[in-house]
């Protein structure tokens, strides 16, 4: 068991802890499916998922996948821009190759690295690159923990192959479980070869989300879901959010505040208070993540200690 593990001897679970052998389940076509020990032993080290262990372990995260299949309102990913810090900006895209010996380099130099994972620039899942890229690293650092970021749309037809290269965290942003709200947020759904506007492109994607969580949690496969607050558009609905993924067995929700930009430029960002006023409602239901630092998809280091930009001028 890790140093903040046995410090702690007990798993931090939906706004509480729970000792180890009194395993919380999960409700899952009504059978009670409990989380896997293992799993949640391996998550004390953590950085996204316990907040304990971003003070003593880092990620790295692999840009690998360029390509998207959804726009989102709220979306500008940037190529070369050192100067951001948040999702979808990275200084380049590596291929699969090129991570794999991007992650013999930092491990060599960094040994508080716990977590390789794949976070875009674009939609890991509708990018092959994502897949070479975990089957290459899981060969030569096996006892990496490995975990990707998803907007959901590929994930029911994906999680075999996330089961089989024992990707054991997934996050998927989820930003309404109403396609009535979902046609605000998003612009275009591509989808098997078809795009998709207004309501049917988001209950596409809402339907597609929901299965695929609930594949994920059907694996052992524990589940964090983004949701982006956007004021005027879903910020009265997020606690819905927050009810229905606990029916799920989500393990964790993190409420990100939006970043003014694209199509949402205008709109004026929640504040701390109204962020946090959030939470407090949505903790009821499911832990609320409250460390989260906004990756970028080629971060590096502990959370708010980055250190790609070194790591890729050496």
């Amino acid at each position: 068991m890790s140093e903040v593990a046995s410090k702690k001897g007990m798993v931090e679970m939906s706004g509480c802890s729970v000792k180890e052998g009194d395993l919380p389940t999960a409700n899952v076509e009504g059978k009670e499916v409990p989380w896997d020990p293992a799993q949640l032993r391996k998550i004390s080290e953590h950085p996204c998922f316990s907040e304990n262990a971003c003070h003593f372990f880092g990620r790295i995260h692999l840009p690998v996948a360029p390509k998207c299949n959804i726009q989102c309102n709220y979306c500008v990913r940037k190529f070369d821009c050192v100067n951001e810090s948040r999702p979808g900006v990275t200084s380049k895209v590596l291929m699969p190759q090129e991570a794999l010996e991007l992650v013999r380099d930092v491990m060599e130099k960094v040994h508080y690295i716990k977590v390789v994972a794949v976070a875009g620039p674009g939609e890991p899942l509708f990018n092959e690159e994502t897949f070479e890229t975990f089957r290459l690293v899981k060969d030569e650092f096996p006892h990496l923990m490995r975990c990707l970021s998803t907007n959901g749309l590929l994930l029911p037809e994906r999680i075999d192959e996330i089961e089989e290269l024992d990707i054991g965290t997934v996050t998927v942003t989820l930003n309404a479980i109403d396609p009535a709200i979902g046609k605000d947020i998003y612009s275009v759904v591509n989808y098997r070869g078809k795009r998709y506007k207004g309501e049917e492109g988001a209950e596409i994607l809402l339907k597609n989300q929901l299965e695929g969580i609930r594949e994920a949690v059907k694996r052992k496969i524990l589940i964090k879901v983004n949701t982006v607050l956007i004021p005027t558009v879903n910020d009265e609905h997020i606690v819905e959010v927050a009810k229905e993924i606990r029916k799920l067995g989500v393990y964790m929700h993190n409420i990100i505040p939006l970043i003014p930009q694209y199509k949402f430029a205008n709109i004026k960002p929640p504040t701390q208070q109204e962020k946090e006023a959030i939470q407090e409602k949505c903790r009821e239901y499911v832990k609320e993540m409250t460390h989260c630092r906004h990756c970028r998809a080629d971060a590096i280091g502990k959370l708010g200690k980055d250190i790609q930009q070194r790591m890729y001028s050496e």
